[in-house]
């Protein structure tokens, strides 16, 4: 008798939540700052940051992680970010896609009309490469990509976007006559594949601070395929109007940054687990003479522990409720009033439910990339969206189900009892299938809970953070200080599905 209330008391709560998250949901209008993910964007990010934040009128918001040059890029187009740490090369050949090398005048001149500009030097260049064991490499006698491509058995692999850039692997195997295959694993995974010689040859950036610690030998690009990839500030031209001092202390950057400083602090993050934020702190306050790899740092390494009960676990904790709840409660407000409608009309329930089933097949990553190309955001929102596509399903599926489950017998009964199919659905149907339809929703919210982990490649916040970080750094730590909260709270959610179906169980038994 109570069914339709306690849906009217969860739509409520649904808008609730959407209220309190309103302030997340909106882009505010400070200074956004944002990094791809690997380990010198994040630094880089954060010493921008740190060198603008005296002279806001509130912190700059950093964006980290967001993913590959695709995704970073759009979102400095759409505005969602104001600048991120970029390099020539990649300015040309992958953004631009122009083949051939371009001078920083050619390049501004190209992105002016789209709102954008190349600044600030920070003084390094880190290039694209080729590295081996160099045990191998001096069994073998390779020194030199040309001598790479005479051993077609050795196996590569690389990372993905290198695979898939204009400027990376099509290009480099036609230079060089490449006859391998490669096989495409995560930039911060692949150390640790070749280490384990699971593969001989992997793509790195000539400033990654393990190719020395792993005891790998860099290859020459005797062929000249790759071009420089100068270190710049890819920017929105109207930032120095928005923030003129802000704008004025990150030109002090220019050439402060050198290679041997910058693999200093790649070190310090990927070797010994220091945080970014003390990273960049400790180079603007010692500069770049004072950066030493292996310092310890004003922080140090943080431990395991440590970074589980870290500064930020309330932050994501709250990051990754919101999502969860707020996409499941607005997958329950669609997929509740569209399965009681599809219920009595057979063809359209299969169509309808084909489709929502065929949402579940497309991988999350390529729906969140596709959510932004269309609404031209990155964050929050196109992270909601996609959850709650992913959770319409199991609730859609168990509403009907739950219906088809009422005995024929108890809606002839109604019937007879003179009540209209209004009044059949919501006091006998309805109350009878409830249960089917919160099972539909406890396998919703977990499927949420898994794939809100994701939603961090975007920028969406949330436990996934800490797991998109600990990739980028191969920090096994840190990716399990992500994965354990999602894990506990998945327990939970199931903890209290099981109270509330007692709940009803109790209730309908008085």
């Amino acid at each position: 008798m109570h069914c339709l209330h306690r849906l009217r008391l969860l739509a409520l709560s649904c808008l609730g939540l959407l209220w309190a998250a309103a302030p997340s949901l909106a882009q505010d209008a400070g200074l956004h700052i944002g990094s791809k993910r690997f380990t010198e964007s994040y630094i880089l990010a954060e010493v921008m940051a740190q060198t603008a934040a005296p002279h806001l009128p509130a912190p700059p918001q950093l964006r980290q992680g967001l993913g590959n040059t695709a995704i970073v890029y759009e979102a400095l187009r759409a505005g969602s970010i104001d600048l991120y740490a970029e390099y020539t090369g990649t300015v040309a050949l992958e953004i631009l896609k122009n083949p051939q090398p371009m001078t920083g005048e050619a390049m501004n001149a190209a992105l002016a009309p789209l709102g954008l500009g190349i600044a600030i030097p920070l003084g390094f260049n880190d290039g694209y490469a080729l590295a081996m064991r160099a045990a191998d490499a001096e069994r073998l006698g390779v020194k030199s990509l040309s001598d790479l491509a005479r051993h077609p058995e050795l196996r590569l692999g690389l990372s993905n976007e290198f695979i898939g850039r204009a400027d990376g692997w099509q290009g480099l195997a036609a230079r060089y006559g490449f006859a391998q295959k490669p096989t495409g694993l995560d930039h911060g995974l692949a150390y640790d594949a070749i280490t384990a010689k699971q593969i001989d040859v992997i793509d790195i950036y000539t400033t990654d601070a393990k190719i020395d610690h792993l005891g790998l030998r860099v290859l020459t690009d005797d062929r000249a395929y790759f071009p420089r990839y100068d270190a710049v500030v890819l920017y929105r031209l109207d930032v120095p109007k928005r923030w003129p001092a802000a704008w004025a202390a990150l030109q002090k950057l220019e050439g402060r940054i050198d290679e041997r400083a910058m693999i200093a602090m790649n070190a310090r993050a990927e070797l010994q687990s220091v945080a970014f934020d003390a990273i960049a702190r400790d180079f603007l306050a010692q500069g770049a003479t004072g950066v030493k790899a292996g310092a310890a740092g004003s922080e140090g390494a943080r431990g395991f522990v440590a970074k589980l009960f870290g500064p930020d676990l309330g932050r994501l904790t709250r990051q990754h409720l919101l999502l969860v709840a707020i996409s499941v409660g607005l997958a329950i407000l669609i997929a509740v009033p569209l399965g009681i409608f599809v219920f009595p009309h057979l063809r359209l329930r299969a169509v309808v439910l084909g489709l929502t089933g065929l949402l579940q097949t497309v991988p999350s990553l390529a729906l969140l990339a596709l959510l932004i190309s269309l609404i031209g955001a990155i964050g929050t929102l196109p992270a909601l969206i996609a959850l709650t596509l992913y959770s319409l399903l199991p609730i859609m599926r168990n509403t009907v189900t739950g219906l088809a489950e009422v005995p024929a017998g108890l809606r002839q009964a109604g019937t007879a009892l003179g009540m209209t199919g209004g009044q059949s659905l919501r006091l006998v149907q309805l109350p009878l299938a409830l249960p089917t339809l919160l099972a539909g929703v406890r396998t919703a919210t977990t499927i949420a809970i898994g794939t809100a982990t994701i939603a961090a490649f975007i920028g969406a916040g949330g436990f996934g953070e800490r797991i998109v970080t600990g990739l980028a750094l191969n920090d096994r730590g840190l990716l399990v200080a992500g994965a354990v909260p999602a894990a506990v709270l998945a327990l939970l959610s199931e903890g209290c599905s099981e109270a509330i179906e007692y709940w009803l169980r109790r209730g309908r038994t008085v």
